[in-house]
């Protein structure tokens, strides 16, 4: 299937910049045509100003205008996906906004912000052996009002529900990992997965750590939840994946086993670590990216520990609790 058979199903592709490396590259907004007429938006970009144009000249090269919008459909809780949301739908004259129940926390103007949630996240991270000068760092990196706006009202979308569009019609799928409340959109007719951020060509999602909603540990953990969940993925006839960053691609279970093998790779790095003795998640980040800046502490150590969470469901190591730190062996 090519871009040009896409079009023919009423799905067209505008890639949005971000700031951020790590995500692959820009992010893609899918306008997807209605069934009666007008547009619905999977994703929508960041609000920043650079974002906000290049969507609007990607509206204008396809020829279509931002009072079509119909509904938004936001993937998970991430900015770069929700960003610019609320000020298309306000665009739209109240379009709304659906994402799954477990992110609209990340989402809307009621939800908590990085900057609230601090204190538990720096509790969490010091008993990880985060050092107190790497907690100072992340404590000044904050959700900026130029990337996203929060959204005033957000409906809960969820496994099950079925979406219609012009030409083809959508499964919605919870698949948890990335986000707790990600989602995808399958058609199995034509054999499309929009798959936003849990599956991408060259990047591996990160597994970030969440908190429960009064900072209880052990709420989501998220690689464990991911393997789940790109199991299931790997089951499905897909002839096409849409990916939230790059084009699309085909040969879904080659880039899901060499992900797999990657995550496999990664843990038996973490066991020759081990070896030598019991160590915090800190140092195992250490080991595992020497030369990761303190500003990017938490994607390092998230997936430090989301991989040791891996290992400590499947038996392979302990966790131990001395001196206000947690410390794992095998």
């Amino acid at each position: 299937m090519t871009e040009k058979d896409l079009h023919a199903l009423g799905i067209w592709r505008i890639p949005v910049p971000v700031p951020f490396p790590q995500a692959g590259g820009p992010v893609n907004v899918y306008l997807l045509e209605e069934e009666g007429g007008g547009l619905c938006l999977f994703d929508t970009g960041l609000g920043s100003p650079e974002a906000q144009g290049a969507l609007e000249n990607g509206f204008r090269r396809l020829g279509r205008r931002f009072d079509e919008v119909r509904r938004i459909v936001v993937s998970h809780g991430h900015v770069d996906h929700y960003g610019n949301a609320q000020s298309i739908a306000e665009r739209a004259g109240g379009a709304p906004v659906f994402a799954h129940a477990a992110d609209i926390g990340k989402i809307a103007a009621s939800g908590q912000r990085w900057r609230d949630r601090m204190p538990q996240y720096g509790a969490h991270l010091l008993k990880l052996g985060v050092p107190p000068e790497v907690l100072a760092v992340l404590a000044t990196i904050g959700e900026s009002h130029l990337l996203a706006r929060r959204v005033r009202e957000v409906r809960a979308l969820g496994e099950g529900e079925r979406l219609r569009f012009r030409h083809f019609e959508a499964d919605v799928l919870h698949m948890p990992g990335h986000t707790p409340g990600l989602l995808c959109l399958w058609d199995p007719a034509h054999g499309v997965l929009l798959a936003d951020d849990h599956l991408l060509e060259k990047v591996s999602p990160n597994p970030l750590i969440e908190l429960g909603p009064e900072g209880e540990e052990g709420f989501f953990r998220p690689l464990v939840a991911y393997l789940a969940s790109i199991a299931r993925v790997r089951e499905l006839p897909v002839d096409l994946v849409l990916p939230g960053h790059g084009p699309p691609f085909g040969r879904h279970r080659e880039v899901i086993d060499a992900l797999l093998g990657f995550y496999g790779k990664r843990r038996e790095r973490i066991r020759e670590m081990l070896a030598d003795g019991a160590r915090t998640a800190w140092e195992v980040t250490e080991g595992l990216f020497p030369r990761a800046r303190p500003g990017d502490a938490f994607l390092a150590v998230s997936e430090s520990i989301a991989n040791l969470e891996v290992m400590e469901a499947e038996g392979e190591v302990v966790r131990e609790q001395a001196g206000g730190a947690y410390r794992f062996r095998l």
